[in-house]
C-alpha cells in the first residue's frame, strides 16, 4: 500500500510516498527504509521507484520524498545544498520514528548518487540510523569534480565557472548553473532521470558539493552496517569514490563493485544489485 504523507524539515513542507507492506498485521512494527533520490531528482521516478518497491516487496515499511526544492516539496526550486539536504533525511528519519507500522530503532537510511553521499554522511552524524546504503555515492566532492571533468579543456571549463560563481556570490549575485555543466551525464543513459528532474541550479548548490566530504563522518557510522555499491565502470560517479568511502569507513562495511552496468544501475536488467539489497538486509536488517 502507497500514503501520500508529508513532514516538515526547518519549517518547509516536505511530501512523501509512504510503501506499507500488505502483510502487516494490525499492531505490528517493523524495520523502514529512508530512499535518497539523486541530484536534482524527485521521489516519483527513477531508482526512488525501483528502490522502493523492492523494499516494500522485501517486507518492509519505506519512505520515499522529496528533498527541498525539489519534487512537489517547498523550499528554493533547485537549491539542493548538501548540508541542509543532511536535515531534511534527519527530519525524514523523526517522521518515520513517529509512525506506528515503524521500529523507531531500526531505520536505515538508502541514498542513491547525490543522495547516497547524503545518506553517508546523516549516518555518520546521526546515530539513530540503524543501517546504510550507498549506490553510487561519493565521498569528496572536490576530487569527484575534478573526475568528472578530466579533460585540461573539461576542467578549465569547469574552473572557470566556479571562479565566475564565487565572483558573482560576493557581490549578492547567484549565478544560475546548467545541470550537466555540473554533473555531466552521457546522453545515452539521460532518460533514467526521473520526470521533472531539475535542469538548473544556483551556484551554491556547486559550492556546497565542492566542499562536501562524507569522507570524513564515513568511519563514525561503525559499528553499524553500511552498505557502499557501485558500478565497476561508472560514467557519471567516479567508482574510486565508493572506494575511498571504504577505505575511510570502519566495520562492517561491505564494497560491491557490479559489472557491466553503469550510474542507474538500478534500473537496469541486472539481477546482482537486487540480490545484493536483498542478502545484505536480510543479515544486518532482518525483518
Amino acid at each position: 500500500m502507497e500514503h501520500q504523507v508529508s513532514f516538515t524539515s526547518d519549517g518547509l513542507t516536505l511530501t512523501g510516498v509512504l510503501h506499507v507492506p500488505d502483510n502487516l498485521q494490525a499492531g505490528e512494527a517493523r524495520p523502514a527504509i529512508a530512499v535518497l533520490h539523486g541530484f536534482g531528482g524527485n521521489k516519483n521516478g527513477g531508482i526512488p521507484v525501483v528502490a522502493a518497491n523492492l523494499f516494500e516487496q522485501l517486507g518492509y515499511v519505506t519512505l520515499r520524498f522529496d528533498m527541498r526544492g525539489c519534487g512537489n516539496s517547498q523550499g528554493v526550486r533547485g537549491k539542493v545544498i548538501c548540508l541542509e539536504q543532511v536535515e531534511d533525511t534527519k527530519n525524514a528519519i523523526t517522521f518515520l520514528a513517529s509512525r506506528p507500522e515503524v521500529r523507531a530503532d531500526k531505520i536505515a537510511v538508502m541514498g542513491f548518487s547525490f543522495g547516497a553521499a547524503v545518506s553517508v554522511y546523516t549516518a555518520g552524524v546521526d546515530p539513530r540510523v540503524a543501517a546504510c546504503i550507498s549506490v553510487g555515492g561519493w565521498g569528496d566532492g572536490e576530487k569527484k569534480f575534478r573526475k568528472q571533468h578530466a579533460s585540461p579543456e573539461a576542467w578549465k571549463k569547469f574552473s572557470d565557472m566556479l571562479a565566475e560563481g564565487r565572483k558573482q556570490l560576493a557581490q549578492g549575485i547567484s549565478m544560475i548553473v546548467p545541470r550537466f555543466d555540473i554533473v555531466p551525464i552521457r546522453p545515452g543513459i539521460r532518460n533514467n532521470l526521473a520526470p521533472g528532474s531539475l535542469l538548473e541550479f544556483p551556484f551554491e548548490v556547486v559550492e556546497s558539493m565542492y566542499t562536501f566530504r562524507a569522507n570524513e563522518v564515513v568511519g563514525k557510522i561503525a559499528p553499524r552496517p553500511l552498505l557502499l555499491m557501485h558500478p565497476s565502470d561508472d560514467s557519471v560517479t567516479p567508482t574510486e569514490q565508493s572506494i575511498d568511502l571504504f577505505a575511510h569507513a570502519g566495520q562492517p562495511t561491505d564494497l560491491h563493485l557490479v559489472a557491466e552496468v553503469d550510474h542507474f544501475m538500478l534500473a537496469e536488467d541486472n539481477p546482482i544489485a537486487p540480490a545484493v539489497l536483498r542478502n545484505w538486509l536480510a543479515k544486518y536488517l532482518p525483518l
